[in-house]
């Protein structure tokens, strides 16, 4: 597995009880691809029972080279030290990847001044034994679609999600918010990490579809947009659509989105 800042989508491995599709796009404006993505899961049929499947968004800033690293660092990372875990407990193993991931980007920040400021969001999930488990910082998001309903799993951590959350402003304003680009959590960036995360797993269902994808995405397409794909297409074909609809409405910034759907 390797992170994939530039390529529309990558082959995937990934075993019977899923879909998967990964997209990503570099939009209408900008000159390169600051978002990641991975997935991954163990070739090993007992680390496949305690590990599960593993996928992530990450979406970088700090200019041109740094926001790249920074996602890029934040995906090899998590994968890494998600996969060198002792597999008894995901949520745990999920937490310290990404606090693994923080700490390596702010160190490579520390050694290549002319990146200072690097930084990503990055939202995670570990599907294991029909169980979700997450973690979560900035404003990637996860949804989870299910009984043909869409529900926005992670809360953006954002100067207007701050609003929307104390009740100021709706989420249709939040929409189009001068601020809304404002992070007030993302790896690499303050000493100190901020991350939301469950405090127990949410059961899993057949049928249900689990969504990561960036602001690229989000900011363009609506949520029953997002559902309405879904209900059409293969997860394949909803990403790719996504995609599309996000460039047709202006593309101002990278587009990326994976899908799960769980069989």
């Amino acid at each position: 597995m390797s992170p994939s800042p530039a390529n529309d989508r990558a082959p995937l491995k990934v075993r019977p009880g899923a879909e998967v599709s990964c997209h990503t796009d570099i939009g209408c404006h900008r000159e390169n691809n600051e978002d990641s993505f991975g997935y991954w899961e163990p070739d090993d049929d007992q680390q496949f029972l305690s590990k599960g499947r593993l996928a992530m968004v990450a979406d970088g800033m700090g200019g041109y080279e740094g926001g790249q690293e920074a996602s890029r660092l934040a995906v090899e990372t998590i994968v890494s030290s998600y996969r060198d875990s002792n597999g008894a407990d995901p949520q745990a193993a999920l937490t310290a990847a990404i606090q693994t991931a923080h700490e390596q980007i702010r160190q490579y920040g520390l050694d290549h001044p002319h990146l200072q400021g690097m930084g990503t969001t990055c939202t995670t999930v570990a599907i294991v034994h029909d169980s979700l488990y997450y973690v979560h910082v900035g404003d990637t998001r996860l949804y989870l679609v299910r009984g043909g309903q869409i529900t926005q799993v992670t809360r953006d951590h954002s100067y207007v999600g701050k609003l929307v959350e104390a009740g100021m402003i709706t989420r249709e304003d939040a929409e189009h918010h001068p601020h809304r680009n404002i992070l007030t959590a993302a790896l690499g960036t303050a000493s100190d990490l901020i991350m939301d995360a469950p405090g127990r797993p949410e059961p899993l269902k057949s049928g249900d579809v689990l969504v990561l994808c960036s602001d690229g995405l989000w900011g363009q397409v609506r949520d029953p947009e997002i559902l309405e794909a879904l209900a059409e297409k293969s997860v394949e074909e909803a990403g790719h659509s996504l995609i599309q609809l996000a460039r047709e409405r202006g593309g101002p910034d990278n587009i990326t989105v994976e899908i799960l759907r769980l069989g």
